[in-house]
């Protein structure tokens, strides 16, 4: 039994007992040595490519400056948003990879297709996270970014908001540390 306040390191999470009760975890990035041994997948629309390319080159950027090999990036294309699901799952499927990044660019119109495409895409994705909980533990990100206008999201794929896609990729290797910690029973 650890006591209240102690720090037990494991890997590279951090935790944390505040109390009995309660554990409190931070990530920092895994080691290179890590990342180098890992096959990514990020599935990209094609919809709204001036967004989703930057977004692609941030998180394929993130990636090999954290020592994944770019011959392990794997990367497919879909038609759209709605689509990205079905990618992500074939990917795993076919490609068995560490992690999945979905990236998707949704701008809201005068219609309510915005509101479908979101409303699909999240389910689809929180589907595949609890599908692959216990199976082959794949971890998928949601890339997808959701605004009000253009601006707005081109503000997130390198702009003033930073680079989602990029954000999305620390995630991801983070998300593979978790796993293979808990596949080791730690």
């Amino acid at each position: 039994m650890h006591g209240a306040g102690s720090l037990y390191f494991y890997t590279n999470i951090i935790m944390a007992n505040v109390n009995d009760n309660t554990q409190v975890f931070t990530m920092g990035m895994p080691s290179k040595d890590h990342c180098g041994k890992l096959t990514i997948g990020i599935v990209a629309a094609e919809w709204n490519d001036n967004v989703i390319e930057p977004l692609l080159q941030g998180a394929i950027s993130t990636f090999m400056t954290n020592g994944v090999d770019a011959t392990r990036i794997i990367v497919s294309r879909v038609p759209g948003t709605v689509e990205l699901t079905y990618g992500a799952a074939h990917m795993i499927d076919t490609v068995h990879p560490d992690a999945v990044i979905v990236l998707g660019c949704v701008v809201r119109g005068d219609t309510p297709h915005f509101d479908y495409v979101c409303d699909s895409v999240t389910h689809g994705v929180t589907m595949l996270n609890l599908r692959n909980r216990n199976e082959n533990r794949v971890p998928v990100i949601f890339g997808v970014i959701t605004t009000n206008t253009m601006e707005q999201a081109l503000d997130r794929a390198g702009g003033k908001m930073g680079n989602k896609g990029s954000e999305c990729a620390a995630t991801a290797l983070k998300m593979t540390a978790i796993t293979y910690h808990n596949a080791a029973g730690k």
